[in-house]
């Protein structure tokens, strides 16, 4: 009988690239490189169209973590936030104009995350599942062995702000952030 091998989970290289970029914007080059140190990844390299383990995102988030004195979740927010302009400039052809936040929320999983699928089918971002509770809220159900929704809440309010309308919309985590099923309450206060 075959032994069965458990396969690592991965992620893309372009969130590790993008997160070089954020530290590096954040602090500077050579606080990235004391970070890959601390992580045991003194050596890693990240390209955009390779996959990474991603147990090594979480060695580089939690040494910038104890390097900073912010909390994990917290600076995985920071980081959501900063990737909006680039999602949004490499997904623009899924994003249809008229859309602002509520409606990129209502419709990320169906555009943007299946043209991620689509376009390299080793990516595996999060399960999101948003449902309308009116015209004024939306549920978003973030599922991920990973446990990053700190990303997935910095990306809601990146979105706001992208749109100008971070005065209009308040982000509330439901359920612990750093589980692998979290809530997430968006309210459109207008």
């Amino acid at each position: 009988m075959e032994r069965e091998t458990i396969k690592e989970d991965r992620m893309h290289g372009s969130i590790f690239v993008l997160l070089k970029r954020f530290v590096e914007s954040k602090y500077n080059y050579s606080t990235w490189a004391n970070l890959l140190e601390s992580a045991g990844l003194a050596n890693a390299s990240y390209q955009i169209g390779e996959m990474y383990p991603t147990r090594e995102i979480v060695a580089i988030v939690g040494a910038a973590a104890a390097h900073s004195g912010t909390p994990a979740n917290e600076l995985l927010e920071q980081y959501g936030e900063f990737l909006v302009p680039d999602l949004l400039l490499v997904y623009k052809k899924y994003v249809r104009p008229e859309w602002r936040t509520y409606d990129m929320l209502l419709h990320t999983e169906a555009s943007m995350h299946k043209a991620v699928r689509q376009t390299d089918g080793r990516a595996n971002p999060p399960l999101l599942l948003v449902t309308k509770k009116g015209s004024k809220q939306l549920i978003v159900d973030y599922h991920s062995k990973r446990r990053m929704a700190g990303m997935a809440v910095g990306i809601i309010k990146g979105i706001a702000k992208h749109y100008n309308e971070s005065d209009i919309v308040k982000v509330t985590r439901l359920t612990p952030v750093d589980e692998e099923r979290v809530q997430i309450r968006v309210d459109f206060l207008i």
